[in-house]
């Protein structure tokens, strides 16, 4: 196995490398009035750089790679609190994986084994646990920084982020003023240059959502005409196979869940009363959109929306092409129709935190979130242009959506992940070759592979094939999971694997799939 040491950039920065100094100047004075403290010691504290991933935490934990599986606790929770939640998460959970404790790439379990959190811990920690660089987060709280404001008080770090979001969704440089005030002064629907900051990744959608159906329905009393009043909006989703809905996820709000074929009636009833329609596609197949717009883009009816996700995590990780995706947006550019694409999983893991860029696309809307901020706070984003800007104050407010410490993450997330994003890329390439390459030697058990880079799942051909080989790398202590929710889902066992591991613990990782598929499946 191949040590990951010095493998990553080294990132070294401190709270003044991404605040400017007039503002921790006025930072240090104010905490300095509040609590007492010298001056002089907290603007020293502004300046003293944190190692992000240090060598030495490299290798630590490296050196516990070995001991995955083992139990490692000798006191293990022996009779945890059963909890009061309702049935169907009773039913999911299991305490034996809840954590104790958890570092880098590592969690333990209450029944005090070691375990490898290959889905990085449900999206929402690509940079492990203990994250070294979030320790300008405690630094930030020790001046005194608070967390909580509200959307009439955004705080400077958040309107900064907000910034950088755009500025990276547009390619443009840092340290260039002049760019960011000529992206944000355009009104057309050329460039993302808003953001709305909420706290999930449901409400991030929702917000493109409402946006869209400003086109049809007025927020309130005194909005001005919809451009398409009096029309039933229809907003198209890449479905299943079978052209149902069941396949897209964005979010848990009603309308969104009626995207993925909950609460039928609901939408039905909807449906017959003109109030909005949706309309499901199958994924890749290019005639069903094309069909799609012509049924549902012509009086009485106006397509509202293209939603689409470019990874379906909740549909075994099915890769959307980018030849597809290509000749949707130009049919949608030329109909009007607004896009969202939704990155709230795969965001951070692209070479340019946004996998759009990576295709060359130019979306209305992009939702982001879950991993940006580490899994240290709540935090998603809506990025949309000016165009599109028809919200009135309170049509998405969250009251926790602006917390500065949360906006610190993000950036603390961004600047490493650009700074090592060719290391990333790479591995993320080594491991899905990789794995295509074992699916090979596997046919009679495995369909294939989808995903992309370090978000792949193993397509396997039976349903007790894939829970099989779940559970038995469950029991070896890596995090693992098939789809079961979805009956109409593929076999799919779902990996994704955190940014911080190293080629050698990706190869380790492998060497446990390819043993397992050898030696632990029926038959």
């Amino acid at each position: 196995m191949q040590s990951n040491r010095c493998e990553f950039k080294e990132v070294v920065l401190s709270l003044a490398d991404f605040l400017p100094d007039d503002y921790l100047e006025a930072v240090c004075e104010a905490h300095a009035f509040l609590s007492g403290e010298d001056v002089r010691g907290l603007k020293s504290m502004a300046t003293h750089p944190v190692s992000f991933f240090p060598v030495g935490f490299q290798s630590r934990l490296l050196s516990l790679l070995p001991k995955v599986g083992q139990k490692v606790c000798r006191h293990p929770v022996a009779a945890s609190s059963r909890g009061a939640t309702s049935r169907q998460f009773e039913l999911a959970t299991r305490t034996a994986m809840a954590p104790l404790s958890g570092l880098g790439y590592y969690r333990i379990g209450e029944d005090g084994r070691l375990y490898l959190i290959t889905k990085s811990e449900h999206y929402h920690t690509p940079l492990g646990h203990g994250f070294p660089g979030y320790g300008l987060v405690e630094r930030a709280r020790r001046l005194g920084i608070p967390n909580a404001t509200h959307n009439n008080t955004r705080g400077a770090i958040t309107r900064l982020l907000e910034q950088e979001l755009v500025a990276e969704a547009n390619g443009i440089q840092a340290g260039d003023p002049a760019a960011m005030e000529e992206l944000l002064a355009e009104a057309d629907c050329g460039h993302l240059n808003r953001v709305l900051n909420l706290e999930t990744g449901s409400l991030a959608v929702e917000a493109a959502l409402k946006m869209m159906l400003a086109r049809f329905y007025r927020p309130q009393g005194d909005s001005p005409t919809p451009k398409y009043e009096g029309r039933t909006p229809v907003f198209i989703v890449v479905g299943n196979d079978e052209g149902g809905l069941q396949a897209n996820y964005h979010g848990t709000t009603i309308l969104t869940q009626t995207m993925r074929g909950m609460w039928p009636e609901w939408t039905e009833s909807a449906s017959e009363k003109g109030l909005y329609q949706v309309r499901a596609v199958r994924p890749n197949r290019i005639e069903d959109f094309r069909t799609a717009l012509a049924e549902c883009d012509k009086q009485p009816y106006k397509v509202a929306g293209f939603f689409h996700e470019i990874v379906m995590m909740n549909y075994g990780a099915r890769l959307l092409e980018r030849e597809y995706l290509e000749q949707v947006y130009a049919l949608c550019q030329e109909a009007d129709v607004p896009i969202v694409v939704d990155e709230i999983q795969s965001c951070l893991w692209a070479r340019d935190f946004y996998l759009f860029r990576d295709l060359g696309l130019k979306p209305t809307f992009v939702a982001v979130g879950k991993g940006l901020t580490g899994g240290e706070y709540a935090a998603s984003r809506i990025l949309f242009c000016a165009a599109m800007d028809s919200l009135p104050q309170f049509g998405a407010l969250v009251t926790n959506g602006q917390e500065e410490l949360a906006s610190l993450t993000y950036l603390i997330s961004m600047r490493w992940a650009k700074a090592n994003a060719a290391v990333t890329s790479r591995i993320g390439e080594f491991y899905e070759s990789r794995l295509r390459e074992i699916a090979d030697q596997h046919r009679q058990c495995i369909v294939g592979i989808e995903g992309f880079r370090h978000l792949c799942s193993i397509k396997f051909h039976d349903m007790g094939t894939a829970k099989a080989f779940a559970a038995s790398l469950n029991q070896k202590g890596m995090d693992i999971s098939v789809q079961t929710y979805k009956a109409d889902c593929p076999p799919s066992v779902l990996t994704k694997l955190p940014l911080i591991m190293g080629q050698g613990e990706v190869e380790w990782f492998l060497d446990r799939i390819q043993e397992t598929l050898k030696s632990d499946l029926p038959g």
